[in-house]
């Protein structure tokens, strides 16, 4: 075990002996797939422990939403995958609160999980979902959590930096080999559930150049290396293919790839360390980590998130059945999506693109359809995305590793920018989002645009 896990298991334990004191508790959680499978650890943890809970999912936690949470008056609070941005207002409103964040901390307190505080990165070293698996460690023997802990971090892309899971991550995956397996494959969506034409035509990151986005031609590609169909004249998933069948594929994939001009980096990309979940069935969603994180996903960006918790705690009839109707609706929602920003166009500056898709897109998922667009625009710059919200613009950015690499933040380069016109933003280097005033967008986007190209300046 590395000397951070260890300090992180003692901050864990001081966290957990105060939770042992509580019979009921009030759980915070943020909407997406780490902040699903972080609020089911810690519920699941709690419920072993014979502790009540009331769980409560929120889009972003902000002043308000800490007020209210003060009004209820609750014995003891637990943030997970959110609540290191706000110890201030946390403080100020007198919460009796644990923290199990990953986020880029705003100060400290003698009850606050945070890998930053223990000098790890908490943008690919560990999530919040693994964070808070340390902190259900403390409660009790949670080791079989460890498979929601790794679908929390892919959920996450923590994966992206590298290739693969590292560091506190790593730790996690290795300690618990009948629950998770690493396995070297190609690393397109959808290999345990979509025909594998339809793999390669829904590849966005990498987008294949030639294939993404066209059936015929995706089909016509594994006619001409000579795969087919099933006896059934049905199209077999990449996991009803023999191993000489997705090696054939896969070289095949690697050296069109080449020839038709993709990058090495994103040629490289496109064999990678994947994640199965060896309890789970062969075949769902809950088999690879991507994909059950896509689910999750799904279930939060429709304001359904306690569906994917209840997934995340065994729930495989009516909320799985739920989650996949949300999954169905999401994926019709991101092509209307795609669709709006293809007919739209994008504005290009100097150093970042962006569109608005006003009210057209749900706020929800514009970040999404940000990130699935730019496989299609320009690479070599981020894409901001804007869309209506009740309080202000919301603002989805989305970068690459290899623009991240060349000196981008998001997440410092919206924060400053937020904290110059007004508004609210936060997350990662290379996604991050922010709630800006009605009325601030333009200055928002040029400003944003200078900081951007001060970033890449620097490293230069």
């Amino acid at each position: 075990m590395s000397e951070t896990m260890i300090q992180m298991a003692q901050r864990a334990k001081k966290c957990a002996e105060e939770i042992k004191k509580h019979r009921e508790i009030q759980l915070v959680s943020h909407i997406d797939a780490d902040g699903i499978t972080s609020g089911a650890i810690i519920a699941k943890a709690l419920e072993r422990a014979g502790i009540e809970y009331e769980m409560l999912f929120v889009k972003q936690l902000d002043e308000n939403i800490v007020s209210e949470l003060a009004d209820k008056n609750p014995e003891l609070t637990i943030f997970t995958d959110l609540g290191s941005g706000q110890i201030e207002h946390i403080s100020n409103y007198g919460l009796h609160a644990i923290i199990s964040d990953h986020h880029r901390p705003q100060g400290d307190t003698d009850l606050h999980l945070n890998p930053h505080l223990f000098g790890a990165n908490g943008s690919f070293e560990i999530s919040g979902s693994g964070t808070t698996f340390i902190l259900a460690g403390q409660l009790g023997n949670n080791s079989d959590l460890a498979d929601l802990a790794i679908v929390g971090c892919v959920g996450d892309m923590q994966y992206r930096k590298y290739g693969k899971l590292v560091s506190l991550n790593r730790e996690i995956l290795e300690a618990n080999p009948t629950i998770i397996e690493a396995k070297k494959d190609i690393s397109l969506y959808g290999k345990q559930t979509r025909p594998v034409f339809k793999m390669l035509q829904f590849s966005s990151d990498p987008y294949l150049p030639g294939l993404s986005g066209s059936e015929d031609a995706c089909i016509d590609f594994l006619h001409r290396i000579g795969l087919r169909s099933g006896n059934d004249e049905k199209w077999r998933r990449w996991i009803d293919l023999d191993e000489g069948e997705k090696v054939r594929v896969t070289s095949s994939l690697l050296q069109y790839s080449v020839q038709n001009g993709l990058s090495s980096y994103n040629v490289n990309r496109l064999v990678g360390e994947c994640y199965l979940l060896l309890q789970e069935e062969e075949g769902t969603e809950m088999r690879d980590a991507s994909e059950y994180s896509t689910l999750l996903n799904a279930t939060g960006r429709y304001m359904q998130a306690e569906v994917g918790m209840a997934v995340c705690m065994g729930d495989r009839e009516e909320a799985y059945d739920s989650a996949s109707r949300l999954l169905n609706e999401h994926r019709k929602n991101l092509v209307d999506g795609l669709n709006f920003v293809k007919d739209n166009g994008v504005t290009q500056l100097s150093h970042l693109q962006f569109f608005d898709a006003g009210s057209s897109i749900p706020e929800t998922i514009v970040g999404i359809v940000a990130g699935m667009s730019h496989a299609s625009n320009n690479r070599h710059l981020p894409i901001v995305a804007f869309a209506n919200k009740e309080d202000g613009h919301k603002v989805s950015a989305r970068g690459t590793q290899e623009l991240v690499n060349r000196g981008l933040n998001l997440s410092e380069a919206i924060g400053q920018v937020c904290q110059e016109i007004g508004g609210a933003g936060g997350g990662h280097d290379i996604a991050a989002g922010a709630t800006v005033p009605f009325g601030k967008k333009q200055e928002f986007i040029e400003k944003l645009n200078s900081v951007i190209a001060s970033q890449i300046a620097a490293r230069a």
